[in-house]
C-alpha cells in the first residue's frame, strides 16, 4: 500500500532520495517543500515533487552523532489528526544518548574455575624435592671427605685396643670357695656284715668291674660306709639297687641313730619282670652330717624286706 499521492510524477522522481545524489540533482530531483523526508509537516502531491515519506530522512552529512539532543515526549512527535503518522524514528530524536549494546562478558581462563591450585602444588613439591636432594649430597660429599682424612676409615677393622700387661701371680690364696666333692662309694668297696657278699652275676652294675652285694636278704646283714664330708649339713643319700619287681625296704644308721625315716627301695619303675638285671634303679633318703667322717650303716633288721642287690652310694646336696 503506498503511502500518500503518488500525483503526476516523473521518472526521475521516483527515488525519493534522488536529491540527495549528484546523479539525482542531474534528473531534476529537488529538495522536498514543506515537510517529508525528515522535514516537520506532510506535504501535498505535487506535480514534479516527490511523495511524502513517513520517515525522517536527512541529508548525508547532516545526522551528528555524541551530541545531546532535547528529549520530547512520543506523545508531542504525534502529527496532527488525519495526517500521515511516523511508524520509525531516529534514536537521537527522542533526546536521549544513543544507545550502545554492551560487549559480551569475556569467558575466564579455566572454564571459570578459580586459580589453578593443582598446577601451585606440583610446583611447590617440586621445589620442596630439589631442596631435600641438595642436602642429601652436601651430607653425602662431606661423609666421603672425612673418609679421606681418616686412613683407617672404611677398612672395617676395629682400632686396635691398647694390650695390658699380665698380672703376676701373688702366691696368696683366693678368698672364692671351689665348691667340694661329695664322697661316692661303689658298695663292693664297703665294710660288709652278716650274709653280704660280692657278686658279678647280674649284669648292669655299674660298680668296678661290674661287682655288686648280694645275700643282704638276711637280718643282721649290713654294709657300712665311711663317709668324708666338707661341713656340717643336711644332704641327700642315693643308694642304686636292683630288686626282683617287689618292694623292699631296710634300717638306715648315721653315726650310731637310727635316721628319722628308713631307706626305701620300692619298685619306682613299676616293673612287673622279676628278672633282676631288668630291674636296676635309684632312690634316696635324708640324712644330717657334720663336717669330717661320718658313719652311714645300712641292715637288714627284724622286720625289714631286703630282697635287694646294693650297687653304690652317694651323698648330694638337697636342692634349694
Amino acid at each position: 500500500m503506498a503511502a500518500g499521492n503518488d500525483g503526476a510524477n516523473t521518472p526521475e522522481n521516483d527515488d525519493p532520495f534522488g536529491y540527495l545524489y549528484a546523479d539525482g540533482q542531474a534528473a531534476g530531483a529537488q529538495a522536498p517543500q514543506g515537510g517529508g523526508y525528515g522535514y516537520p509537516g506532510p506535504a501535498p502531491a505535487q506535480p514534479g515533487v516527490p511523495r511524502t515519506s513517513y520517515n525522517q530522512v536527512r541529508t548525508v552529512g547532516e545526522r551528528q552523532y555524541g551530541q545531546q539532543q532535547p528529549y520530547v515526549p512520543p506523545q508531542q512527535q504525534q502529527a496532527p489528526y488525519g495526517q500521515p503518522q511516523a511508524q520509525y524514528a531516529a534514536p537521537e530524536t527522542y533526546g536521549g544518548p544513543p544507545t550502545r549494546v554492551p560487549p559480551p562478558p569475556q569467558q575466564q581462563r579455566g572454564g571459570g574455575r578459580g586459580p589453578n591450585t593443582k598446577g601451585l602444588l606440583i610446583g611447590a613439591v617440586a621445589i620442596v624435592a630439589v631442596v631435600v636432594a641438595g642436602i642429601a649430597a652436601a651430607v653425602i660429599n662431606n661423609a666421603g671427605s672425612e673418609k679421606d682424612k681418616d686412613p683407617q676409615a672404611g677398612t672395617g677393622a676395629p682400632a686396635t685396643a691398647t694390650a695390658k700387661p699380665s698380672q703376676e701371680p701373688t702366691g696368696e690364696p683366693t678368698t672364692e670357695k671351689t665348691p667340694a666333692e661329695l664322697p661316692k662309694q661303689d658298695a663292693a668297696t664297703l665294710k660288709l656284715g652278716g650274709t653280704a657278699a660280692l657278686a658279678k652275676d647280674v649284669q648292669g652294675a655299674e660298680g668296678s668291674d661290674g661287682t655288686y652285694v648280694s645275700g643282704f636278704n638276711q637280718v643282721g646283714s649290713s654294709v657300712t660306709w665311711k663317709a668324708d664330708m666338707p661341713g656340717d649339713g643336711k644332704y641327700r643319700l642315693t643308694v642304686r639297687y636292683a630288686i626282683p619287681a617287689v618292694d623292699a625296704f631296710a634300717t638306715l644308721t648315721v653315726n650310731g641313730k637310727p635316721n628319722s625315716l628308713p631307706i626305701g627301695l620300692k619298685n619306682f619303675i613299676h616293673s612287673s619282670d622279676p628278672n633282676l638285671e631288668k630291674n636296676w634303679q635309684t632312690t634316696w633318703a635324708p640324712v644330717t652330717l657334720q663336717k669330717g667322717e661320718n658313719e652311714i650303716k645300712i641292715s637288714c633288721e627284724d622286720g625289714n624286706q631286703c630282697d635287694v642287690l646294693l650297687d653304690w652310694l652317694e651323698v648330694t646336696q638337697v636342692p634349694g
